[in-house]
């Protein structure tokens, strides 16, 4: 929890940085806004991840036993506990800082998440992926289960896919 309010700077980096590739000026800025915050219950669960490269924050990002499928939009909070046997495990919450984007940052976070919710018996993950991060998705084995958007508090409407993987054994 003390890492809170630079997980939130990162969060804004990232979106502001990375954003403009994929979504126009009013997108990033309600993004920044309204996604960028971060969502402490992943924190108290012990399943988010921080990357350091030395005494800087450069990544962020973890996986959830719980209901809620993503942070921001009109998503209600929903914080029941999934069952492994027939229910995915969520990941949330990814961000890399802008100026380390490309550099296998996402990919460590996003293996560390997958192997942590394999060990608490998920098989399946499931993840609402931006614009900017679907071509990570993909190459780490996610498919596309269909086109979605996401529509921020303000009204703005964010292109988004939701997104599975099921993991070996």
């Amino acid at each position: 929890m003390a890492d809170a309010a630079a997980i939130e700077s990162l969060m804004k980096d990232s979106i502001a940085g990375l954003g403009p590739a994929t979504y126009d000026t009013r997108q990033v800025a309600s993004a920044v806004r309204y996604i960028a915050k971060p969502d402490t219950q992943l924190i108290a669960d012990r399943t988010y991840f921080v990357v350091f490269d030395g005494e800087e924050m450069v990544g962020c990002g973890g996986w959830s036993h719980r209901a809620k499928f993503f942070t921001g939009g009109d998503v209600e909070a929903d914080p029941r506990s999934l069952d492994p046997a027939s229910e995915a495990a969520r990941i949330r919450a990814m961000f890399v800082r802008s100026d380390q984007a490309r550099r296998g940052i996402g990919r460590a976070i996003l293996a560390a998440c997958e192997e942590e919710a394999r060990q608490a018996g998920f098989r399946t993950l499931e993840l609402m992926a931006t614009l900017p991060g679907l071509p990570l998705y993909q190459a780490c084995g996610y498919t596309v289960e269909e086109s979605a958007e996401i529509v921020l508090p303000d009204g703005v409407r964010l292109g988004a896919a939701r997104m599975r993987k099921v993991l070996g054994a």
